[in-house]
C-alpha cells in the first residue's frame, strides 16, 4: 500500500515541477533516442540487405569457387585465386549422385555486355547470366512474362533470352518483347520471356541482366574471359524439403571432394554457402557498427544519469523540511525511500518513452530518402525501458537513500 502512496507523491514531485522534471529527462531522452535511432537505422539498412541476400530459397544452397563473402585476408584470396574453377561436369556429378537434391542448376556469368533493339540500346554495363532451367526456382527470380528456359533450349544451344525486367523496359517501352529478336553484343538472340520487377535498395543490379542457355554463353563467350582467367561455374542445388538442406550439403560436399579428387587431410577448394550463412557474414560485418553505437549511447545515459543524481540531490535539500514533517507524522525510511527512487524511476521512463519514439522517428529517416523500406524493431522498446529504469535505480538510489536517513528532528529545523 505504501508502494501506492509512494508512486502518487512522486507523480505529484514532477508535475509540480514541471520544467525542472523536463530539463532533468533532456538528458535521458538523448540518450536514448541516440541509441534508438542507430539500432532502428541499422535495423531498416539490415531488413532490407537481409531481404536482399536472400535470393536463395529456404532449401536451396550454392557451390563455387570464390568466397561467400565477408572480410578476407590477403592470404586466403591468394588462396581462394588458386582454387580450380568448378565446372557444368561438377554440376552433373552432384545431379548424378546426390538422391537428396531435386533441382542442381549452373550458371556462369559474364560483366559489361550490351543490349540493343532497333535504334534503342542500353549501356554496356550489362551482366549476362549462361543459366540452365532451374535458375528461376534456386534464385527466386521468376517469369513474369513468355517462358522460361528448357532443357532443350540448353541441349540444343539455342539463340534465345530472358530479359530483366529493366531492361526489358528500357528496350521495349511500348511493345510486347516476346519473340522479339535483339542483338546482345551484336548478335542476335530471340526474347522469351521477361523476369519479374526485382528492385534494389542497395544498388544490386536484380532488373538489369539476361539469361542465355549455358551452352549458348560457352559457344558465344569462351572458357576464359577477356583477363584470361578459367570461368567458373556457380552450382545452385536445391534439397527436396528443408529438413533435407543440411544432409543433401553433406553429401554434395563428398561429391565434390570425390569429383576434385581431394585427399582426406586437404581441406575443400571450394565453398558451400546458404541464406544464413549469406546473412551471417553481413551481421559479423555490422557488429562493430552495432557495438560502436550501443557504447556511445550508454556513456549519453551514464552522463544523463550523473545529471540526475544531481538534480534529485538538489531535490533532497529543497525538500528537508517537508521529509522532516512526513517522518515526524510517521512515516518510515522505507516510505521515504520509495518516493524518491520512484520519482527518479519515472522521470527516467518518461524520458525513455519519449526517446523511442524520437529514436524510431529518426532511425526511419533513412527510409524517407532511399528504397529502404520502414522499420520498426520492437524488442529495442523494451531494451530502452529497461536500460531507462537500471538508470533510474542506480543514479536515484544514493538520494533517495540520504532522504531516508535524514534525522526528523534536524529536517525541521532545516532553513
Amino acid at each position: 500500500m505504501f508502494v501506492l502512496e509512494a508512486l502518487k507523491m512522486a507523480i505529484a514531485a514532477i508535475t509540480t515541477h514541471k520544467m525542472r522534471s523536463f530539463l532533468t529527462m533532456v538528458g535521458i531522452i538523448a540518450g536514448i533516442s541516440s541509441i534508438i535511432a542507430v539500432m532502428t537505422g541499422i535495423s531498416v539498412i539490415q531488413t532490407s540487405i537481409e531481404k536482399e541476400i536472400s535470393v536463395l530459397g529456404t532449401q536451396t544452397f550454392q557451390v563455387q569457387k570464390q568466397a561467400a563473402g565477408g572480410a578476407i585476408s590477403e592470404e586466403e584470396m591468394r588462396k581462394i585465386r588458386a582454387r580450380r574453377p568448378t565446372t557444368v561436369a561438377h554440376a552433373d556429378a552432384i545431379r548424378k549422385n546426390v538422391k537428396s537434391v531435386d533441382l542442381v542448376g549452373a550458371e556462369i556469368w559474364g560483366y559489361n555486355h550490351i543490349a540493343s533493339y532497333k535504334d534503342r540500346k542500353t549501356n554496356n554495363n550489362l551482366m549476362i547470366c549462361g543459366g540452365t532451367p532451374e535458375y528461376t526456382t534456386n534464385n527466386t527470380h521468376f517469369v513474369l512474362n513468355g517462358r522460361n528456359l528448357s532443357h532443350e533450349d540448353v541441349k540444343i544451344g539455342r539463340n534465345v533470352v530472358l530479359l530483366g525486367h529493366g531492361v526489358a523496359a528500357e528496350l521495349f517501352p511500348w511493345t510486347d518483347p516476346i519473340n522479339q529478336t535483339v542483338k546482345i553484343d551484336g548478335r542476335k538472340f530471340k526474347v522469351i520471356g521477361v523476369l519479374e520487377d526485382k528492385s534494389s535498395a542497395v544498388g544490386g543490379r536484380f532488373n538489369q541482366y539476361l539469361i542465355i542457355p549455358s551452352s549458348r554463353f560457352l559457344k558465344t563467350y569462351g572458357l576464359r574471359r577477356p583477363n584470361g582467367d578459367v570461368r567458373s561455374v556457380n552450382i545452385t542445388v536445391r534439397a527436396k524439403t528443408p529438413e533435407l538442406l543440411q544432409q543433401a550439403i553433406d553429401e554434395v560436399r563428398i561429391v565434390m571432394r570425390k569429383e576434385r579428387g581431394l585427399k582426406p587431410h586437404e581441406e575443400d577448394d571450394f565453398t558451400i554457402f546458404t541464406n544464413d550463412s549469406n546473412i551471417k557474414t553481413f551481421n559479423e560485418m555490422t557488429r562493430g557498427i552495432k557495438l560502436g553505437s550501443f557504447v556511445i549511447g550508454i556513456v549519453a545515459l551514464v552522463v544523463a544519469g550523473i545529471g540526475i543524481m544531481n538534480i534529485m540531490l538538489v531535490s533532497v535539500t529543497e525538500r528537508t523540511r517537508e521529509i522532516g514533517i512526513r517522518k515526524a507524522l510517521g512515516a518510515k525510511r522505507k516510505n521515504i525511500l520509495a518516493q524518491f527512487l520512484l520519482e527518479a524511476i519515472i522521470l527516467c521512463n518518461l524520458g525513455g518513452i519519449i526517446g523511442v519514439a524520437v529514436g524510431f522517428g529518426l532511425g526511419n529517416i533513412i527510409s524517407l530518402v532511399t528504397d529502404f523500406s520502414a522499420h520498426v524493431p520492437l524488442e529495442w522498446t523494451f531494451v530502452g525501458i529497461a536500460f531507462c529504469t537500471g538508470v533510474g535505480v542506480t543514479f536515484g538510489f544514493w538520494p533517495a537513500l540520504r532522504a531516508s536517513k535524514l534525522d526528523p528532528i534536524e529536517a525541521l529545523h532545516y532553513e
